[in-house]
């Protein structure tokens, strides 16, 4: 079994669970659930580097991140240094979220916030906009078109936007729907976690261009961003490059003062 189908079948045995506990009007009555939303395809098409940082404190590709990592300091220090939105890994088993940690995150920015989860049911969906979310996050890979459009439709109900990840030109058939706003090609194969850059340069022609685009998993660099942005891409989703040191923030700032030098 792949990895990526390991972890559906572990949401799923999951939201059972959770679903046996806690109602859609138990959502409904959350904090955030009547909450405006903040477009972040709209940040990321005004932004003029369109960065997305991720607070996450592992991975099945890399088990140990940053461990210990504190979602108040990190999420202050993206937004101080310029961060155009951030995404919130809420997945405990297999990346050390939870939903806490967006929650958290939401009351100390009015950036727009990704959920990244293995979203499979409109019961997540609406759990993220009572949590405080702006876009969920869709994996291509693990969804039928159908359940892909099922999904948009009850985000764009609540106001959400979608963010469809994909890895191929058949993913991304499967997800150009008016319901979807930001398409991400994922330069990791979440088969074997192989990472290609030139995957976001190649799929860059085959994406309409109402829809936004990033690129995500692997950037490391300005020089990477620059050449992306030549392929039209508005927005760039980085975790690791910035987790993995003692201090995100300022490894956003180093990347921003050196964006904002050789930009053209």
């Amino acid at each position: 079994m792949s990895i990526l189908k390991e972890i559906i079948e572990s949401k799923k045995n999951e939201l059972d669970l959770q679903k046996s506990k806690t109602s859609y009007f138990d959502l409904e009555k959350l904090r955030y659930f009547n909450r405006p939303t903040n477009s972040l395809k709209n940040n990321l098409t005004e932004d003029s580097f369109g960065i997305i940082t991720e607070f996450k404190r592992k991975s099945p590709s890399k088990p140990k991140i940053n461990l210990n990592a504190k979602v108040n300091p990190i999420v202050k220090s993206y937004a101080a240094a310029g961060s155009g939105g951030i995404s919130i890994l809420t997945n405990k088993k297999y990346f050390g979220g939870d939903i806490n940690d967006l929650i958290n995150a939401r009351e100390l920015t009015t950036l727009p916030i990704l959920r990244k989860e293995f979203i499979i049911d409109e019961f997540q969906v609406v759990e993220s906009k009572a949590i405080g979310a702006d876009a969920i996050l869709l994996i291509a890979a693990c969804l039928s078109k159908r359940s892909i459009e099922t999904l948009s439709k009850c985000a764009k109900r609540l106001g959400l936007d979608v963010l469809v990840e994909i890895h191929d030109k058949e993913e991304l058939n499967k997800c150009l729907l008016e319901t979807v706003d930001i398409i991400g090609v994922n330069n990791r194969n979440l088969n074997n976690f192989m990472v290609d850059i030139n995957l976001s340069k190649v799929l860059s022609k085959f994406i309409p261009k109402e829809f936004a685009k990033i690129s995500e998993s692997g950037i490391s660099n300005f020089e990477e961003i620059l050449q992306l942005k030549n392929y039209g891409y508005n927005g760039f989703l980085i975790g690791d490059k910035f987790m993995s040191k003692s201090n995100p923030g300022d490894e956003l700032s180093n990347m921003m003062l050196q964006l904002k030098k050789y930009a053209t």
